[in-house]
């Protein structure tokens, strides 16, 4: 039997039971769009959690802190202790695998003035080539370093916001004022409190000339910061040093020995798990977005395949109404049977015909049913967002609700046809060999 004989018989036998037929298509344009619907929320949830995660900073880094924790059975913190960070461990660092780059990092709270208007920022100072690695905000004014020991300075985009007069009643309760670094004299001052200054030395303020400004962005980690070159920040550091007692000056230059935290450039954010077990081996604690969004990621895939078993359910109940409509076609058809059998038909020609009507009711529903997911996922995401605006409005997931619910791959008709066309297929096999072993002579014998 030639296929186009097969397609003409088959679409003529659907078409004789049109309300059964259509019933169940429906069956199955249900389950396609449930399984295309719920998975693609999974994955919508998915790049939400990464783009919200990616905002942040970049995924490829590791900090590497003072702190290392030890935990039980349970994961709660039972011991803490604070240890040591210097060239020693920085070098073991960049001898890890998977490890592009790595430095250290120095951090210090710093106050800021501006003619009668004082403000607050902290330093995060490392060697000018990290500035190249690390994936930090673009820039509205100026340059980060690019040679050792540059006096280029970069602030984070919240740092100029915030300066008020000191001497104003009631000052820190006064609308903030926003500096321009084009325009205004900036100087910046270590003299924090920590350590007591000498009484007769004046406060040491460094005037600041070569100023960029960064770009506003949700990297919170940098937006009040004071990037600088780790060199630059030593020769600034140290002449703050000169304005101590001997006590604080002491203190002072021992916390130059060793660095405030590591930071570490890892090659690809898979590895950045395997990166922070070799620091842990090393005694150390760190943390990434790139292990906070693994962990994310596992989550949202555990609730896709959640959903996509919710949907495969309602795809399984469309399989057995296409077993029940080929078993009751059977049965209708059985003298048909017997006809085609005298006339020489193969029984491979019968199973064949059986399961080409199984695949085409899978094949219409499935089709109707991708087409139905798009409108629907169209409506999630037109509909959703205000929804979820409304719902998230005083929570922390509130950036979630601009995001898209509900995102279908390329790849998702194409496996969601294939998986419409196939249940159909297995669903009408049965049916279909049963076909082939009823008898030429009982069937003829069966009234029509």
């Amino acid at each position: 039997m030639r296929i186009s004989d097969l397609l003409k018989m088959g679409l003529r036998n659907l078409s004789r039971r049109k309300a059964r037929t259509a019933l169940t298509v429906i069956g199955v344009v249900i389950g396609t769009i449930s399984i295309v619907v719920m998975v693609s929320i999974g994955i919508g949830m998915n790049a939400s959690f990464k783009s919200q995660v990616m905002e942040q900073g970049d995924i490829n880094t590791i900090t590497v802190q003072k702190y290392s924790y030890s935990t039980d059975e349970k994961g709660n913190v039972t011991d803490s202790k604070e240890q040591v960070i210097d060239d020693t461990l920085l070098s073991q660092i960049k001898q890890l695998t998977h490890v592009k780059y790595a430095t250290g990092v120095y951090s210090r709270d710093v106050q800021l003035y501006s003619g009668k208007y004082m403000g607050y920022g902290s330093v995060t100072a490392m060697d000018y080539e990290g500035f190249s690695y690390f994936n930090l905000p673009g820039l509205t004014l100026g340059t980060y370093p690019d040679v050792k020991g540059s006096d280029k300075l970069v602030f984070g985009n919240q740092v100029l916001m915030g300066f008020y007069n000191p001497r104003a009643m009631n000052s820190m309760m006064s609308t903030p004022i926003t500096i321009d670094p084009a325009k205004d004299k900036i100087t910046l001052s270590f003299d924090n409190g920590q350590y007591e200054r000498n009484p007769k030395k004046k406060e040491k303020r460094i005037i600041l000339k070569n100023i960029g400004t960064m770009e506003e962005s949700n990297d919170w980690q940098y937006s009040y910061s004071i990037c600088m070159d780790s060199d630059y920040f030593k020769k600034l550091y140290s002449e703050y040093i000169t304005t101590l007692k001997v006590e604080g000056r002491k203190q002072a230059k021992k916390s130059l020995a060793a660095y405030d935290n590591i930071k570490v450039r890892v090659d690809n954010v898979k590895n950045v798990t395997k990166v922070q077990k070799q620091i842990k081996e090393l005694g150390y604690g760190s943390d990434s977005l790139g292990s906070t969004l693994e962990t994310m990621e596992q989550t949202s895939n555990m609730l896709q395949m959640v959903l996509g078993g919710v949907g495969a359910v309602a795809m399984l109940v469309s399989a057995i109404s296409i077993a029940n409509t080929m078993v009751m076609s059977i049965y209708e058809r059985t003298k048909e049977i017997g006809v085609m059998k005298v006339l020489g038909c193969f029984i491979t020609d019968i199973k064949k015909l059986f399961l080409f009507e199984a695949a085409m009711i899978g094949m219409i529903g499935g089709v109707i049913g991708i087409i139905l997911s798009y409108i629907a996922s169209y409506c999630i995401n037109k509909f959703g967002a205000p929804l979820f605006k409304t719902l998230l409005s005083n929570s922390s997931m509130y950036d979630m609700a601009n995001a898209r619910f509900s995102i279908i791959p390329f790849w998702l008709p194409f496996l969601a046809a294939g998986f419409a066309i196939g249940v159909g297929i297995i669903s009408g096999y049965y049916p279909a060999k049963r076909a082939t072993k009823i008898s030429a002579i009982e069937a003829m014998k069966t009234e029509s």
